[in-house]
């Protein structure tokens, strides 16, 4: 694979980017021709233990001695101009060559697993375990997407021509993005940030689900019109409902973005449905077939509700495929059943949208309702009681008051968030929106004061059709979870809401913010744990229990290769769904095109049933296993515990990383921190600004802080041969470690190896760098290689390449960042350098924030 992608990207790469110094913009040959020199300069310089100042000045010296300082720096903007362009083209390139440079038919696709579960005689098994599993993508608006819509379209259509090695269409895209802006003007509203998903929806996820269903059903000879797990792939939806720290989310914009899914998916299905009425043109079918598109047709334009749900398209659908059997001989019947499947599938919602807020927003709430239904001294009683008798007060509400009675307009229009789940609901089915999310959760009292607002809401005298979804994250809440399920699995009330539920709960475990509380290895290893305790406890109680994983793209925040961690859970962890978060670049990298949808989406769905299927010491831990395990994560958040204490931590973030700036990238519409106080608290630091500032400054904190300590501290102890054999033997613990290889490989040291000589940072720059060196060497050790990611050649080159090119935008970003703390003030110019570069740097790793 490693000299197919020698030739197929890296040697194009080379050839493409010539072009760009053929297109008719001005200074574009002068910005072509420098770069490469600074690029050059940059690698001497940092291998010389230049600075970057010194890199940044001497190559102005060299090539501009005479120009004013103005000048110099709009050189500088017009480099990041073209480096940004570059990576749009290596991303365009490494995508059209996607099936070249993964097996796309081998190990973790669906057809090698059918194969063999053929020849192990496993094949009723696996049929059993597909019409009960499920898979579940859930594309949110956390920004991390730092490439408009606009360029997006062009990367597609690049990737195309490159496929069909179209030079000429090649240098038409290049020359339309040479004059395309890069920025957003604005911020995207939430409404906006949805509507951007929905492209994702009706020209990826539309095409590759129904496919990768078509094929495996029939591989396993199961008639598509009878298959009855239609949530075996499904995409959840956030944008719209999320409202965690995003007060432009209202109730309005809930119900605008539950119209928009429903017309996105009657748009595909009325398209379709015309190309399969050109074909069934027979008697008796025909009219069944006008009645399904006209039906389609007005439900979408006219506003007439023709078809209230997928049931009444289908019965029409079902009755043309009866008369096709019958009197037509199955003329074209595959393609009604392709058709048949996609409704069943996407329904009238398209995806499913999740309703989230924070834990303490509910609490306040409930106190303004307590003040406002029985006055200040119930409110001081309540706040004054025990949990058990929060609990009890809580459910025996039995009506609220109504939005406008209440005083904050906040909490008004949290009531009225609420009451638009009702509307989702009628228009686009109870799938449409059945979850609330709650974040930060760390009791059942949590759990219960939302599930009681929505009771009242919703359902007063009927059954409360939404299930309530705690959201653990830091290490503490992770350790206490199991035994607050404990608390709700024992409470009638609940209990009886989870038996109309079909006895399931699901629980949604935070890695993003896991992470930034406790450390890489603790964050991991306490949601396996986590795991492994609420699959115990549930049981225990006969509830079937199902995970949903808030990872974000890189390693830091649960990214990485996401095969290997499913497949590596065992039998200790409820396998009945895989539930993971997708977002920014992680959407359009990896599920951006057809073909690298279908390939990660079966990469998915194979992990989870080979895991049920194929059971094997490498899947499950041992006790000694994890006693090993353990003590590294001890040691590890140990180390981490002392590394955030230390006194420059915040401070470094707020005056030295570019994580103040995050907020002015206008990629989202969700303000950087969740307080609005002044001053910057690491508690209120969210968790893509706080991963991607580590990753603008190449240091990737989160990704690895620790992990050479604990293998360091390990040997002390006379254990390194069992972190050794534990690395042979354990496929969880090589998932581990190998996505940490990936920070680290990503790192670069140098680049900011000044501050080691600054008097305020100096000591916390060694401690960095020192963990960085101590976890690169020990991880090596431990693996076997002799450089990092020996066991993945694609990836390994891919970073090499990605690193290169935006090395000089990481210079001039640590140019500007010296610049200001040489002078001990803030500079607009170089502020909007930092800015400029975030953007390359970012999409050049696709999963750094």
């Amino acid at each position: 694979m490693s000299n197919t992608y020698q030739t197929e990207v890296a040697k194009r790469f080379t050839i493409y980017n010539s072009l760009f110094l053929d297109l008719p913009f001005d200074d574009i040959y002068r910005t072509g021709t420098l770069l490469p020199i600074l690029s050059s300069a940059c690698q001497k310089g940092f291998e010389e233990g230049k600075t970057p100042k010194e890199i940044i000045n001497q190559f102005f010296e060299g090539m501009m001695s005479s120009h004013s300082v103005k000048e110099k720096h709009n050189l500088l903007f017009q480099l990041v101009q073209y480096v940004e362009r570059q990576v749009v083209l290596f991303d365009s390139i490494e995508d059209a060559a996607f099936e070249k440079i993964n097996d796309v038919k081998g190990q973790g696709t669906m057809n090698a697993l059918i194969s063999r579960a053929e020849s192990d005689k496993k094949k009723e098994e696996l049929i059993e375990k597909l019409r009960t599993f499920s898979i579940r993508l859930t594309l949110t608006a956390h920004p991390t997407q730092f490439y408009p819509g606009n360029v997006l379209a062009i990367i597609t259509d690049l990737e195309t021509a490159i496929r069909n090695n179209d030079l000429g269409s090649i240098d038409s895209l290049l020359r339309q993005l040479g004059k395309t802006a890069f920025i957003n003007r604005e911020k995207p509203s939430p409404y906006e940030e949805a509507v951007s998903l929905c492209w994702f929806l009706e020209h990826v996820f539309y095409k590759s689900i129904p496919d990768i269903l078509a094929r495996v059903l029939r591989k396993l000879d199961i008639p598509l019109h009878e298959w009855d797990n239609p949530d075996l792939l499904k995409v959840g939806f956030w944008p719209g409902g999320d409202r965690d720290g995003n007060p432009f989310v209202t109730h309005q914009i809930t119900m605008s973005v539950a119209d928009k899914l429903q017309e996105t998916i009657l748009k595909c299905l009325y398209r379709d449905i015309r190309k399969v009425r050109r074909r069934l043109t027979f008697q008796g079918v025909e009219p069944l077939m006008l009645e399904a598109e006209k039906g389609i047709y007005k439900t979408l334009f006219s506003g007439e509700k023709v078809f209230k749900s997928k049931e009444e398209l289908l019965e029409v659908l079902l009755k043309a495929r009866d008369i096709i059997i019958e009197k037509h001989d199955g003329l074209f019947l595959d393609l009604l059943d392709e058709y048949i499947l996609k409704v069943n599938v996407f329904g009238f919602y398209f995806a499913s949208m999740d309703m989230r807020q924070d834990s303490r927003k509910h609490e306040a709430l409930w106190k303004e309702i307590i003040e406002v239904t029985e006055g200040k001294d119930a409110l001081a009683a309540y706040e004054a009681a025990s949990e058990e008798e929060k609990i009890q007060k809580i459910l025996n509400f039995k009506e609220l008051p109504s939005p406008k009675s209440l005083k904050d307009e906040f909490h008004q229009e949290m009531l009225e968030s609420i009451a638009s789940i009702s509307y989702v609901q009628d228009n686009n089915g109870t799938e449409g929106l059945h979850r609330y999310i709650i974040s930060n959760c760390q009791s059942a009292l949590h759990i219960l004061q939302v599930y009681q607002l929505n009771k009242l809401t919703l359902a007063p005298k009927g059954d409360l059709k939404l299930d309530i979804v705690p959201l653990f994250e830091t290490i503490d809440d992770l350790a206490a979870a199991p035994g607050i399920m404990e608390q709700l699995y024992t409470n009638p009330i609940y209990a009886k809401h989870l038996k109309l539920r079909g006895g399931k709960q699901t629980i949604m475990l935070g890695f993003s913010d896991g992470t930034k509380d406790g450390g890489y290895i603790r964050a991991n290893w306490s949601i396996l744990r986590a795991k492994e305790g609420l699959t115990l406890m549930s049981r225990k109680y006969d509830i079937s229990v199902i995970f949903f994983d808030g990872r974000g793209g890189p390693p830091a925040r649960g990214g990485g290769n996401m095969h290997n961690f499913y497949a590596s859970l065992g039998d200790q962890v409820e396998n009945e769904e895989i539930q993971v978060t997708i977002q920014g670049q992680t959407i359009s990298a990896n599920y951006g095109k057809p073909v690298s949808c279908t390939y990660n989406l079966e990469q998915l769905l194979s992990a989870g049933l080979e895991n049920h299927l194929y059971p094997t010491v490498d899947n499950r831990l041992t006790e000694d296993q994890k006693a090993v395990i353990d003590e590294m994560a001890d040691i590890s958040y140990q180390a981490y515990k002392e590394f955030k204490s230390h006194p420059q931590f915040v401070p470094y973030l707020e005056k030295v990383t570019p994580l103040k700036f995050f907020g002015k990238t206008n990629i989202g519409s969700r303000p950087l921190k969740r307080s609005k106080g002044e001053g910057m608290k690491f508690e209120d630091l969210r968790a893509i600004p706080f991963v991607g500032s580590w990753a603008q400054m190449k240091q990737n904190i989160p990704g690895f802080y620790g992990v050479g300590k604990a293998i360091e501290e390990m040997e002390k102890r006379g254990k390194k041969d069992q972190v050794v054999k534990l690395y042979q033997d354990s496929l969880f613990f090589r998932s581990l470690m190998g996505n940490s290889m990936q920070s680290l490989a990503k790192s670069f040291y140098p680049a900011t190896a000044y501050l080691k000589d600054d008097k305020t940072f100096s000591d916390f720059w060694e401690l960095m760098h020192e963990e960085y060196q101590r976890s690169f060497d020990r991880i090596l050790e431990v693996s076997g290689m002799s450089s990092l990611l020996d066991d993945n050649e694609v990836s390994k080159k891919s970073i090499e390449i990605r690193e290169k090119i935006v090395l000089p935008l990481i210079t001039i970003q640590q140019y500007a960042i010296q610049e200001m703390l040489d002078a001990g003030k803030e500079n607009a110019i170089l502020q909007k350098l930092i800015l400029r570069t975030m953007f390359g740097i970012i999409n050049a790793a696709r999963n750094a924030a």
